[in-house]
């Protein structure tokens, strides 16, 4: 699962790649759908995977927006997700996992890349531990929750002239300017990524990291591009998603809608529903022999 390597027919045209799937505990499913929209080159990634550690089951999700080219965010889809499981905090301090994941990542990218290529990646992130749920965010991909039947987001876009966003580029030296939008150096729209190493000392990979329970008000998360953002609200998004239970379907549906909505942008979406309450006890093969789930993974 990850670049959308595999449509088929004309990329513009706005056709979809789809699919999705469910833990083993039944706890939560997933879907996501992902689209160059009216591009015509394709520099989202994602990615969607479920691994268990320490006997229990984890979710990883995240969505990556390239800029420049799709170079840095398929090096992140490929490698965020491995350094952080195999980070020895990972199950005692997560959130410091997460950071560390996030700055090892960009180091080792900056480090095996000689180009002076200026291209970068957004992430937006979803780890699910247990009955925690952690989201973390550089750019402007943005992750909402829908909660007790309210939009909530979970991350903010990273912008430089966000106050602090522009005073912390200022006191490093840099500076930010209007250029159509307002960009660091006149030349970046975000001013957190991955990647853009000229423009390293001002754009810092550091994730805003939020921590959610998962308890029975939390009925699904979104990650998307800003392909979505640029023409669907949080509240707009939530509406169309929660009547729609099947995950897939429903990041289909926000796909489509910012497509119609004449997005201009690559449009990439993941949903996770949580599933409050089931458990998966066993299962009766054609033959009539039974599986019974004898621990958590």
């Amino acid at each position: 699962m990850g670049y959308l390597s595999n449509v088929i027919g004309n990329p513009t045209d706005g056709s979809p790649v789809s699919g999705g799937g469910r833990s083993q505990n039944d706890k939560f499913s997933y879907g996501y759908a992902s689209s160059p929209g009216k591009r015509a080159s394709m520099e989202d990634f994602y990615e969607t995977k479920i691994d268990c550690v320490d006997g229990q089951i984890i979710g990883l999700f995240g969505v990556f927006d390239g800029h420049g080219g799709a170079k840095v965010a398929e090096y992140v889809k490929e490698n965020l997700f491995s350094h952080l499981l195999r980070h020895p905090k990972f199950m005692s301090d997560t959130k410091v996992a997460i950071d560390d994941a996030y700055k090892s990542t960009d180091s080792e990218f900056l480090e095996s890349d000689s180009s002076q290529n200026q291209c970068g990646s957004t992430a937006s992130t979803a780890v699910l531990v247990g009955d925690r749920l952690f989201v973390a965010n550089v750019g402007d991909s943005r992750a909402i929750i829908c909660r007790g039947g309210n939009a909530i987001a979970v991350s903010k876009d990273d912008k430089p002239d966000q106050t602090d966003e522009r005073q912390r580029i200022e006191d490093a030296g840099g500076f930010v300017m209007w250029a159509g939008t307002w960009r660091v150096g006149g030349v970046l729209a975000v001013s957190r990524a991955f990647g853009d190493k000229l423009l390293k000392q001002y754009v810092v990979v550091d994730p805003e990291i939020r921590e959610e329970v998962v308890d029975n008000t939390l009925e699904f998360l979104i990650l998307a591009s800003d392909g979505l953002w640029d023409v669907v609200s949080n509240d707009e998004a939530v509406a169309m998603t929660r009547s729609i239970q099947d995950p897939e379907e429903a990041a289909k549906k926000l796909l489509q809608e910012a497509y119609k909505r004449e997005s201009s942008d690559n449009i990439t979406c993941v949903v996770v529903r949580f599933l409050h309450g089931q458990v998966k006890l066993g299962y009766v093969y054609s033959d009539g022999s039974y599986w019974e789930m004898r621990g958590p993974c």
